[in-house]
């Protein structure tokens, strides 16, 4: 199973259990903390990928940063996961929580990437797909400009994608040529 889904999963979990014991706004301050905190710390990530860092090792690395800043919620989540071998699933988790946090308050939040920025005519066709598709009224485009794409578009909702770059068609292209040249000969 991927990192990314048993990453959504625990944050499902975590994210009932907040919702149902009315701490849900503070395990979301920790997500937000823990998030930011693995974004700015490239060594924190890597620890937690690393399969040699034993996993009492790494739990007691993240007690040392989180204890006292976070919920008791948050270090027993920290420390079941671990217990389970899953700490390298843990830098999706908070990431995963922000989706299903705003999914839970009516929100839908999607990154978009294109080579330029965008017309305001592709940036409301997009809000369309990504309402018509989530079912929510309130969607927020993070937009990032990527030049390597070329042209086109990559569209995130969730755990989907829907990539229409053209460097995305080029790339197909060119493994469609490699998997089956004689069929592209022209006569």
């Amino acid at each position: 199973m991927s990192e990314q889904r048993v990453a959504s999963r625990y944050a499902k979990s975590l994210l009932d259990l907040a919702e149902e014991r009315g701490t849900l706004e503070q395990v979301k301050a920790d997500m937000d903390l823990f998030r930011t905190t693995l974004e700015q710390n490239r060594d924190l990530r890597l620890l937690l990928r690393n399969p040699i860092v034993k996993h009492d090792k790494k739990l007691a690395i993240l007690q040392a940063i989180f204890g006292g800043k976070v919920t008791d919620m948050t270090e027993k989540f920290f420390s079941i996961v671990t217990q389970h071998n899953r700490e390298s699933a843990l830098e999706w988790v908070a990431t995963e929580f922000q989706s299903q946090y705003d999914v839970l308050r009516g929100m839908q939040v999607a990154q978009v990437t294109t080579a330029a920025p965008l017309a305001p005519a592709l940036r409301e066709e997009l809000n369309t797909i990504v309402r018509r598709q989530s079912g929510l009224e309130n969607v927020t485009l993070q937009e990032t400009v990527d030049e390597s794409l070329i042209g086109g578009f990559i569209l995130r909702v969730g755990d989907r994608q829907l990539d229409e770059s053209v460097r995305n068609s080029l790339r197909k292209l060119r493994n469609s040529f490699k998997e089956n040249p004689y069929q592209h000969h022209i006569n």
